[in-house]
């Protein structure tokens, strides 16, 4: 029986979409988005009996299939009543809400679910849900999972082969914990590596973004005719269209301003290679093109994707995406359905009135049933596909519960070798590398010894802090890797991080770069790492100043501007964010005991490396890197004019989450506790995030008034913040009172002794309107004459108080200058 006839004898359940998903669109402007042919493939059996099924299913069993939950928001019984389609697990995001919750942990919740979601007792549905999860470098939520280098380690690596390895390692691992469906590939070209998603980017060249695209889909899911969605496989989701890593700025969310052809061309090559290679499903994107967001988007969701394209699968939305379409908010959004969104990604509490809004405008003919018709279609043609009708529940498949196969030995090998193919090699005076492991070696550097800084962003937290070693059972840290291999050569080492030596070594390796990030708070004004704080630049010339050789290893997340730390170097090797296996890197940049290469320097940049901290300029182009042996590629001496105007600029403290080198610090009965996770508590005082405008993006903190409770924005070292020492100078604070604030609240700043500033501020808040962010200016020249020192400040921001209260924040910042109508509050003792 033909498609088109199932779609008749089902009187209307088939929209047009479905009729015309596998036939060429010849309108005018396909010449630029080519009709790609799926190996899947419309299969006639599968057509039916999903007909049979949409025949009777109700309206409200419909629109739970388009509802996409978070395993904060919703309990069994939540799935049990209403029988969403899926649910996810956000970045930080856990069962039990526990970071160490163990593999089966998740995969009793994922058995709970699962029979809640066929339990037809109360919904009327036996309908299976599913599982989605960002394993974006690995299974990365999951404590002891092996964590591989993040994309742009990988596009330097510059091998498919690869790529499809590490997926297919990353299902079996996923499977463990009975998930169904992982958020990856992404498949962003990044056009401006400000972006603070840029290393999510395999590289700024499209034609490595399409072949890695098809990669990792194959390794996700299988090959079509071979091993398809089968019992070691997990659904793909090819992300996020379109035109992500293009945005004016690089500003995550922002705005895409180019023409179509450029959009197709340098944007969407990863979904000509990811859709060539089956993948079921399409993520919508958060930005906007030319203007108009992209999850309101009928013209690239539906007569591109899903017409022109040939699409088959589903797209769904990103966390709350469908909210930021003008009109829209997080629970009420009929453009996005009409658009061609076809499940709704609503992680909080909002899910629930935007379900039942749909059902109402549905009756109320704002979506048309056909529209609905044709996602639940789409919905359950993947779920087919993917066998979920028909497996046994997670708890009962092949590879559940097999936690031996969570960071196994023979995935981690794979990750290591992903490590020493991704290294890329920029300076080598004298060939210095590889080092003699039998020498005298001094490893220094914050990340040295620090796993969770080498793994970056989206690992076990959603921004990749808070995590130590221990954190990473099974991995090994780059000084690890280094250390067991010069001891087994006989040579001598010393980790020393802030570089002060017992011994005076043969050579120093320094191991520094970015502090975790992801998407949001990675994004950077300029590409001048460190500007105004240089201390990694200040350890390589002490070690140089002493004479000693050193050798940079730079961990980031996009190629910056390090012409001084470049030159402070013998030599350098940016090795991105590697991930749990550092023993990749000693692979490398380590001789063996004999004196012989063990691996040569064979990654090349998947992006070029800026001249300029602007980057209009570029030093190194993209494909360069060197290998052992090879002429070095810069000059001895790089210019290290900045090329920027000297302004003081704002100090961001927090900004949709605590930035570095700031930590969130909770205060109660003479006790303290950094904040490392979304949701923490200490005695009288508790804090959670929550979303304000994007994910996670606000802070609360609830105060119990069982005794005095308070909370600090503090720094590890103090910071010397003189240059916003001028009379239009603010402390700036934007927050929400949610309750009628107490008598008493106290404003508290810490410097060195002797200099701190402790003073009520409750009359302040009280006249601030209640449940309205409003932002309170604190002119710093006032807060010094009470006597706070600009010179050595240890804590940014805190209050504090004995009574019960609630208030939020989602930005906190120093500013050299505020607009003169702005109110400012001076505090004086």
């Amino acid at each position: 029986m033909s498609i088109a006839l199932a779609c008749t004898l089902a009187l209307g359940a088939c929209s047009n979409d479905d009729r015309n998903a596998n036939v060429p669109d010849n309108q005018e402007g396909n010449e630029i988005w080519p009709y790609i042919e799926s190996p899947v493939g419309l299969n006639n059996d599968i057509e039916m009996r999903i007909t049979e099924i949409m025949e009777n299913m109700t309206i409200e069993q419909k629109i739970a299939q388009m509802i996409q939950p978070e395993i904060r928001d919703i309990t069994v019984e939540d799935m049990r009543q209403y029988g969403f389609g899926s649910y996810l697990n956000g970045g930080g995001s856990f069962p039990n809400n526990d970071k160490y919750a163990t593999p089966q942990d998740w995969i009793a919740l994922a058995e709970a679910m699962y029979e809640a979601s066929i339990d037809d007792s109360l919904d009327g549905s036996s309908i299976p849900t599913m599982w989605g999860t960002d394993a974006v470098h690995g299974h990365n939520n999951v404590i002891g999972a092996t964590i591989f280098p993040h994309n742009i380690g990988l596009g330097a690596a510059n091998n498919p082969d690869l790529i499809e390895q590490i997926a297919a390692i990353t299902a079996r691992e996923v499977m463990v914990t009975g998930i169904d469906w992982v958020f990856a590939p992404t498949v962003a070209v990044a056009k401006n590596l400000r972006w603070g998603r840029a290393y999510e980017s395999y590289s700024e060249n499209p034609a490595i973004v399409r072949e890695y695209a098809a990669s990792i889909v194959t390794g996700l899911q299988g090959e079509v005719g071979k091993d398809f969605l089968d019992d070691q496989r997990v659904i793909s989701t090819v992300k996020h269209f379109v035109g992500d890593g293009g945005t004016t700025d690089g500003i995550d969310q922002g705005n895409t301003e180019i023409d179509e052809q450029t959009l197709f061309d340098e944007h969407a090559q990863g979904y000509v290679g990811g859709l060539g290679a089956g993948a079921q499903t399409v993520m919508a994107t958060f930005n906007s093109w030319n203007g108009e967001k992209i999850h309101g988007s009928h013209y690239l969701l539906t007569d591109v994707l899903k017409q022109k394209m040939g699409f088959d699968g589903f797209v769904v939305g990103d966390w709350n995406g469908h909210g930021q379409i003008p009109g829209c908010t997080n629970y009420d959004c009929p453009q996005a359905a009409n658009a061609g969104l076809d499940v709704y990604m609503v992680p909080t509490d909002a899910w629930k009135p935007l379900y039942e809004n749909l059902i109402q405008q549905v009756h109320d003919g704002v979506i048309p049933e056909a529209r609905v018709n044709d996602a639940v279609r789409r919905i359950l043609r993947v779920k087919m596909r993917a066998g979920l009708f028909d497996k046994p529940s997670p708890a009962e498949r092949p590879f559940a519960g097999r936690t031996e196969l969570i960071g196994a030995a023979e995935h981690r090998e794979v990750a290591r070798d992903a490590v020493r193919q991704s290294l890329v090699l920029l300076k080598n005076n004298n060939q210095l590398l590889p080092l003699d492991p039998t020498q005298r070696i001094l490893v220094a550097g914050t990340a040295a010894d620090h796993i969770g800084q080498a793994s970056g962003g989206w690992t076990i937290s959603w921004q990749g802090t808070g995590n130590s070693n221990a954190d990473f059972p099974g991995g090994t840290s780059i000084y690890q890797g280094i250390a067991n291999q010069v001891q087994a050569a006989g040579g001598d080492i010393e980790l020393a991080e802030d570089g002060q030596f017992i011994e005076k070594p043969d050579v120093a390796i320094v191991v520094f770069g970015e502090q975790p990030y992801a998407e949001g708070n990675g994004d950077i004004a300029n590409l001048d790492f460190q500007r105004g704080n240089a201390i990694d630049l200040a350890l390589l010339n002490s070690l140089r100043e002493q004479g000693i050789p050193v050798v940079s290893l730079f961990i980031s997340g996009r190629p910056m501007w390090v012409n001084p730390e470049l030159n402070a170097s013998d030599a350098f090797m940016a090795i991105w964010l590697p991930g749990s296996e550092g023993q990749g890197v000693a692979d490398v940049v380590l001789r063996d005991a004999e004196g012989n290469v063990q691996y040569d320097a064979t990654g090349r940049l998947p992006f070029s490396w800026p001249a300029t901290p602007n980057a209009e300029e570029t030093l190194l182009q993209l494909g360069m890197g060197m290998s052992y042996g090879d002429n070095n590629l810069l000059d001895d001496e790089l210019p290290e004019d900045i090329g920027l105007e000297a302004e003081t600029e704002a100090l961001v403290v927090f900004e949709r989450a605590v930035q570095q080198p700031w930590l969130l610090e909770l205060s109660s009965s003479d006790e303290r506790q950094i904040v490392e996770s979304s949701v923490q508590a200490l005695g009288a005082i508790q804090t959670e995030t929550f979303d304000d405008q994007v994910q996670e993006d606000a802070r609360r903190v609830n105060f119990s008034g069982e005794e005095q409770a308070g909370f600090s924005l503090v720094t590890p070292f103090p910071r010397d913040l003189r240059a916003y020492d001028t009379d239009v100078s603010a402390l700036s604070i934007t927050l929400r009172t949610e309750q009628t604030v107490p008598d008493s609240v106290m404003l508290n700043l810490y410097c060195s002794e002797n200099c701190n500033v402790s003073t009520n501020i409750a009359s302040e808040l009280t006249e601030l309107p209640e449940n309205e962010w409003q932002t309170l200016n604190f002119n710093l020249r006032c807060l010094q004459d009470a006597g706070f020192n600009l010179a050595q400040v240890g804590s940014a921001f805190g209050l504090s108080t004995a009574s019960s209260w609630q208030v939020s924040f989602n930005d906190i910042r120093f500013v050299p200058e505020v607009a003169e109508d702005t109110n400012t509050i001076c505090i004086s003792e």
